[in-house]
């Protein structure tokens, strides 16, 4: 059966957002269909469905109506499924508070952690990260939210590691994400997570997503975050090591693992090769070094474990669609 994302969607949605989301699914539906990208065996394209708590249109932030697919109900969710949540136009402590008293609201919080209890994962963006907080699925585990509610939300839910720096935070299975328009980053990630980073970014291409001020293709890389320790060990190993080339057998070694343990946790849990995935890990750092610092081409590669700047070209281009110095001028 191919995994379900469901939009849960209550009166004052942001519209932004819900169009968004159904474009990055629907643009994931027809890259898989057409062959473009091949899966991990036995995943299959995503299947997407907007549902309201009682199956009516809602009105959106915009006070346009939303039709609905149907009520939200449990039954046929489970592991391998999505459960998102739009923003919302909750953009006040006292519009926060009002929200999460509202008895939709109320009851979707209920449903929300029973549906993390069967092995959904959930996600929202924005204030509607609020309702993620009320249902505790977020306790213990580190989120964000859009800036300016940081200080209510760590107020709010003082078991939740907040994370406002962040664009998209993964963290045990749940995924957060920050202001309205950084639900194009969640759902990318999620993409990247529950089916294939390969995808993720093929769609972020073909919608020219990478065009975002919010570098929407790199936040993909930075929250590919797995429940599996082993993946997180790699993760810091590489990034530790950014500077130079490492062997399969120094990474399996960081983690623990043999090489042919890792190569299979990694497939498994990101769809690639434990070496590809540390260089795009280095491509994503290259891609920082040449928006944020002045450093030449060249010595942005050597800072990034390339000791041949063609052959950095060359991965960079393949990975990201252009050049160095095209990203650096586009940037400005």
């Amino acid at each position: 059966m191919p995994s379900t994302v469901t939009h849960l969607v209550f009166d004052g949605v942001a519209d932004g957002p819900v169009g968004v989301a159904l474009d990055i699914v629907g643009a994931a539906a027809r890259v898989v269909r057409a062959g473009l990208v091949a899966l991990p065996r036995g995943r299959m394209a995503p299947l997407q469905r907007i549902v309201s708590m009682d199956g009516k249109p809602v009105r959106t932030a915009a006070r346009r109506t939303l039709a609905v697919d149907s009520a939200l109900s449990l039954r046929g969710l489970g592991a391998g499924d999505v459960l998102v949540l739009p923003g919302l136009g909750m953009t006040t402590a006292p519009a926060i508070a009002a929200g999460l008293d509202r008895p939709d609201i109320a009851s979707g919080v209920e449903l929300i952690a029973r549906a993390a209890a069967k092995g959904v994962l959930v996600a929202a963006s924005c204030s509607a990260t609020f309702v993620l907080g009320a249902s505790r699925v977020l306790d213990g585990r580190q989120a964000t939210t859009t800036w300016w509610l940081g200080p209510t939300f760590a107020q709010r839910f003082p078991r939740v590691g907040l994370r406002t720096d962040r664009m998209v935070v993964e963290s045990g299975g749940v995924f957060t994400a920050g202001s309205a328009f950084a639900h194009a980053d969640l759902m990318l990630a999620i993409l990247a997570s529950t089916l294939s980073p390969s995808l993720a970014h093929t769609v972020a291409r073909y919608l020219v997503l990478d065009e975002r001020a919010s570098q929407s293709r790199y936040m993909v890389m930075e929250h590919l975050g797995s429940s599996d320790p082993v993946i997180r060990k790699i993760e810091d190993f590489v990034t530790s090591h950014i500077e130079r080339q490492l062997t399969l057998h120094e990474m399996a070694r960081a983690t623990a693992t043999s090489p042919r343990t890792l190569a299979r946790k990694v497939e498994k849990a990101l769809g690639t090769t434990p070496r590809h995935f540390a260089q795009r890990l280095r491509v994503a750092q290259a891609v920082h070094l040449l928006e944020t610092t002045q450093h030449s081409v060249e010595d942005v590669a050597a800072r990034v474990g390339y000791a041949d700047p063609a052959a950095f070209r060359r991965i960079f281009r393949r990975e990201t669609g252009e050049t160095p110095l095209a990203r650096r001028m586009r940037r400005g």
